[in-house]
């Protein structure tokens, strides 16, 4: 039945749609796991040893994902284990006892899940008219995103923190049974190589990337926790994570005017440019509303756009045969190996020295980002 309805979409309509539950389970887990893991009991270490795992598991569990998909066209199959593996994850998290059950559960989950969204992002590039497309259908899950972090907010002021995995359990499941509907992968007639040589304009993209997923590993692990030691609310907690990402759904809506005014590259160094803006604004002036409202709606930059022209990016450098692995090696390098990093350092500097350490690094991480995006506009992207 669900299948039968499902196909009767429309191809946008059905990857809109898991769009918005993936991310609706994204934004609850960003926004307060961390709190989460705190009440039960864990330190900032622990926590951003823990938060360092799925990221660590996207260092190489997406490119075998992706070769996989690539070779059977088994994409939704994939993206339905994913999903599964979530829903089963924090189903059992009540019952993990101790930070080495907490991190064994979690880390495993990690490798089942990280197949899901790079899989999804090369079948959406992949409709009838390409990058020009994505930003409409993937503003769905900023929608959602946007939904949860503000609901999540009140429910912080208003009920345990501990209840989390319920509500975890529930998205999860809502990404699993949208994800039955996603359009089937083209399987390709001869079996792709193991290996794929990586462009040079790639590598650059991969970089940058890498140092955008290192900024965002604070603001992941610890924007939560920063901004209750402030002093704020759940409820203003929930509103700041929702100004990013109504920000973000605002640039998505404008993709294809930006990608037919300016470069990809372009695009990219001024991403770069307000990453280091905002993580230092975060981490020495969060106290000011005002800053921190302006911080937060720099998101429609340092992901918004940023994410929007990677994966476009890599939709241009990589052959048709090898979409997906394009994209799940990005995913792998950057999202990965970055965020893993960033959530270690940033757990190393919290305990160090507090969050201006910690964000200032974040900061210096876009920086950084920023020279090897503007290395890009030699290869003429």
């Amino acid at each position: 039945m669900a299948l039968s309805f499902a196909g009767s979409l429309a191809p946008a309509t059905r990857l809109a749609s898991f769009y918005f539950a993936f991310f609706a389970y994204s934004a609850a887990y960003l926004a307060y796991f961390p709190p989460y893991l705190s009440a039960r009991g864990l330190s900032a270490g622990e926590i951003a040893f823990v938060l360092s795992l799925p990221a660590a598991a996207r260092m190489f569990a997406p490119a075998a994902w992706g070769w996989l998909a690539d070779h059977s066209g088994a994409q939704r199959g994939i993206v339905l284990l994913s999903c599964a593996s979530m829903v089963a994850c924090f189903a059992l998290l009540p019952f993990a006892q101790g930070v080495g059950w907490i991190a064994l559960l979690i880390g495993a989950t990690g490798v089942f899940s990280s197949g899901a969204l790079p899989l999804v992002e090369a079948i959406t590039l992949g409709l009838p008219g390409g990058p020009g497309r994505y930003g409409p259908i993937r503003l769905w899950g900023s929608v959602g995103f946007v939904a949860v972090a503000l609901a999540g907010g009140i429910w912080l002021d208003l009920m345990p923190v501990t209840s989390l995995p319920q509500w975890l359990v529930a998205f999860a499941l809502a990404a699993l049974i949208t994800a039955i509907g996603l359009p089937r992968g083209a399987r390709h007639s001869a079996p792709p190589p193991l290996r794929i040589s990586i462009p040079p304009g790639a590598r650059a993209v991969i970089a940058a990337g890498f140092c955008m997923a290192l900024a965002h590993g604070t603001l992941y692990a610890f924007f939560t926790l920063h901004l209750q030691r402030l002093g704020y609310s759940g409820t203003a907690i929930g509103v700041m994570w929702t100004l990013g990402v109504v920000a973000e759904i605002f640039i998505f809506a404008c993709l294809p005017a930006l990608f037919r005014r300016y470069s990809l590259s372009t695009l990219l160094v001024a991403s770069f440019l307000c990453a280091a803006v905002r993580f230092a604004a975060i981490g020495w002036a969060a106290s000011l509303l005002w800053v921190l409202v302006a911080a937060q709606l720099l998101h429609a930059a340092t992901f918004g756009s940023f994410h929007a022209a990677s994966v476009a990016a890599i939709h241009r450098l990589f052959p048709e045969q090898a979409q997906a692995r394009g994209q799940s090696l990005f995913f792998s390098l950057s999202y990965g190996a970055g965020g893993a990093s960033g959530s270690l350092v940033a757990g190393w500097a919290w305990e160090a020295s507090g969050p201006g350490l910690a964000f200032s690094l974040a900061a210096l991480a876009g920086l950084v980002g920023a020279y090897f995006a503007y290395a890009l506009k030699r290869t003429g992207l």
